[in-house]
């Protein structure tokens, strides 16, 4: 006799409404993206197409362009190679003139796969499935790819509403004259995010037409964004919007870790502001994506931290007051062993915490879904939008019987959790000693331990898949390496996966030329000590240098080592100087230097 699926008994005991608000791997009011793995670097376009039209990317002409007319829709999909790609663009084109041949295809195939799009895997070829476009210019938004916006996670989402800085529950097209330095469906000129990208093309048309914005043919552009233009033009107009109700809208839903969110939207616009005309376009878009990995990183880690001390306490930190986890970094890139080893005792550090976290999430969806239905409660009128503090504090008031709309809620849960164990305890043993046990006086956070034991380890897998993806791991300008190691256990020797935080060079020019700039809209920079650098990327990232995260002991002799080979590098990248071995004359300096008047000041 085959058992009954846990989901299935989770049904039958709570309610099939229920079990589909809880059954997830995520509280979006907290943390308002979905875990897995999704590409960082594709999230640009996407971000761009919002910011225009003021509503989510549906379907687009790539697939009808470029994959096969026939089979099925995987199938059509995987026929949109390279290759193909090439034979199109020169087809009866006067764009191409020159690349009939062969070779000539083989070499204008070459050029698009090193600078506009990615074979899926990151394979290389040109035969393979290609799967992501790279923001090399604005029309990349018009390339819809990944083939579903909901393939990146929500990622695009976020970063729109963070930027957008609105009010409401869903982003909304600002309307002419709105003081906003991202403004939603406005001209490129308005937003200083489309303004570094749109070089060349102008609107002909109506604002909301998706074939207005055209390239004047006359404008001087790089090779990257050229062939980025021409695959855009075959393609003849910007996706429709997504379709299916409230699908199409943009969340507002921001992180609650209100801080990291509030200094992410502060450090992109001052990069994108002084740099995006300084900066060459490829090393510019390099950097940027940097720039984002390390602020939704910190998002992140600062929202992990928030969650733990909710479940201690029951209440949010004040703004002011929150701080994302300390992570150790290698400064050696993995030259160093001992230094590689310490990052990756703090990253493995972290994640034996976090095993926890799918747990609280848990808790927090049990909540939610007894508080959404109690009529007191609804009268309250709460908001959970753009950051759910508020919400998320009530939600602790009843996790801890702070108020009297608790006590009925405990005891519904008190009820479900025997009638629950009643039902699992042939199957599920382990789960029904769990809604049984002593140890645990609280029904929410028995029920929560049972239901997360059911969903089974793949929730922690998850995360971990989705902090690989935001570190841009093992990438040339990511956050974080990872390898392959093997350990005895048991007699026998067992392979696991190891990651360590580190600076790539990308990231290093990014934090240097950020923090160089002056505060609020003055221009040029400032003098800058290192001793200040590192202090600063402690207190605002997490990223300890020359000083041991809380929990870790690390001897003076490594964390002075790993601060010397960081001085090194900037050295050798021409971004500090020193006149001698005295700290206060070791400052940092800018390898593109910013104009001495601010042509924006008005942002």
């Amino acid at each position: 006799m085959t058992a009954t699926t846990a989901r299935a008994i989770v049904e039958e005991v709570l309610s099939r409404s229920m079990a589909r608000n809880i059954w997830a791997g995520n509280y979006h009011k907290a943390l308002p993206f979905s875990m897995g793995d999704f590409d960082l670097p594709a999230v640009l376009p996407a971000v761009f197409y919002m910011f225009r039209f003021a509503h989510r990317r549906g379907g687009g002409k790539f697939l009808e362009t470029f994959g096969s007319t026939e089979g099925t829709h995987k199938q059509r999909r995987q026929a949109a190679t390279i290759e193909r790609m090439a034979d199109k663009l020169t087809e009866k084109s006067d764009k191409f003139v020159g690349f009939e041949g062969e070779v000539e295809k083989a070499i204008l195939g070459d050029l698009l796969l090193c600078f506009c799009l990615e074979n899926a895997n990151h394979a290389l070829g040109r035969e393979k499935q290609v799967q992501r476009v790279a923001p090399a210019h604005y029309l990349a938004s018009w390339v819809d790819l990944p083939s579903s916006v909901a393939n990146l996670r929500r990622v695009p989402e976020i970063i729109v509403a963070m930027l957008a800085n609105q009010e409401g529950e869903y982003v909304q097209q600002n309307r002419n004259g709105d003081r906003a330095r991202f403004p939603v469906g406005r001209d490129f000129e308005d937003n200083i995010l489309l303004r570094a990208f749109h070089k060349g093309v102008v609107r002909r048309g109506q604002l909301d037409s998706r074939t207005s914005d055209q390239f004047e043919e006359e404008s001087s552009v790089g090779l990257d964004q050229l062939l980025t233009i021409r695959l855009a033009q075959r393609l003849r107009s910007a996706p429709d919007k997504l379709r299916g109700g409230e699908r199409e809208y943009i969340s507002n839903q921001r992180p609650i870790s209100e801080k990291a969110a509030v200094d992410f939207s502060e450090d992109i616009r001052r990069f994108v502001r002084t740099y995006a005309d300084i900066i060459p376009r490829h090393a510019f878009v390099e950097l940027l994506e940097s720039c984002i990995a390390v602020g939704m990183t910190t998002i992140l880690t600062s929202a992990v931290e928030i969650l733990f001390e909710w479940a201690e306490t029951g209440e949010i930190q004040k703004r002011d007051k929150q701080k994302p986890v300390g992570l150790f970094v290698d400064c050696s890139n993995g030259a160093d062993r001992h230094l590689r080893t310490l990052a990756e005792q703090s990253l493995d550090d972290l994640m034996r915490r976090v095993e926890r976290f799918p747990v609280i999430l848990m808790a927090l969806r049990l909540l939610d879904y007894s508080a959404r239905y109690d009529p007191k409660i609804k009268k309250l009128n709460i908001p959970t939008w753009p950051y759910a503090t508020e919400w998320l504090n009530m939600l602790g008031e009843l996790l801890y019987s702070r108020c009297t709309e608790a006590e009925p809620i405990h005891y519904d849960m008190e009820r479900k959790a025997e009638e629950l164990a009643e039902k699992l305890e042939e199957d599920y043993p382990e789960a029904a000693q769990m809604l049984r046990s002593e140890s645990l006086k609280n029904p929410v956070w028995r029920l929560a331990e049972s239901l997360t034991s059911l969903q089974g380890r793949s929730l922690t897998q998850r995360l971990l898949i989705t902090l690989d993806s935001i570190l841009l791991i093992n990438r040339p300008n990511g956050l974080a390496a990872k390898r392959k190691t093997k350990r005895s256990v048991a007699g026998t020797r067992k392979s696991r996966e190891v990651r360590s935080p580190l600076f790539t060079d990308p990231v290093l020019d990014y934090l240097v030329h950020l923090h160089l700039l002056r505060s609020g809209n003055k221009p040029g920079v400032r003098p800058l000590p290192f001793k200040e650098f590192i202090l600063k990327l402690r207190k605002r990232y997490g990223f300890c240098v020359d000083v041991a995260p809380p929990g870790m002991t690390i001897s003076n002799d490594l964390l002075q080592a790993n601060r010397a080979i960081l001085e090194r590098r900037l050295r050798d990248l021409g971004l500090l100087v020193g006149v001698n071995d005295a700290e206060a004359m070791k400052r940092l300096r800018p390898r593109f230097e910013p104009t001495a008047e601010d042509e924006h000041a008005m942002d």
